[in-house]
């Protein structure tokens, strides 16, 4: 189990230069996932649709082929559905945080010693 008050790492998987996945991309993802709509993802996660579909993009051009496919709206409106792959980068992602945070927890506990007391 995760110590939330120790805090835990955050992992990023980068391409280049560019977050392929990282903490609020899989949020994201989760987020698409439950609602089955980046709008209302957004709205969720309380950021623009703008930003959310730049999110999409950038996970979407990292890898081998999209992890969200949207629909166009209209009069049946839209909506995005995560990918096969999608799911599986998102639990594959989920693991390695899980893996990571476990194997650094003594080192956090030891590093959270040392943060200030003063910050949030």
């Amino acid at each position: 189990m995760i110590d939330k008050a120790v805090g835990t790492p955050r992992l990023r998987i980068l391409l280049g230069t560019e977050i392929a996945i990282g903490p609020g991309k899989a949020d994201l993802l989760d987020a698409i996932a439950r609602s089955g709509s980046i709008s209302a993802a957004a709205r969720e996660m309380n950021m623009s649709y703008r930003r959310a579909w730049l999110l999409v993009d950038t996970m979407n051009r990292c890898f081998r082929s999209p992890l969200v496919e949207a629909a166009k709206g209209g009069s049946g409106g839209g909506g995005a559905r995560i990918t096969e792959l999608g799911l599986d980068v998102l639990a594959r992602y989920r693991a390695m945080e899980v893996k990571a945070a476990a194997s650094v927890a003594d080192e956090m506990r030891a590093f959270t010693r040392l943060l200030s007391a003063n910050r949030k």
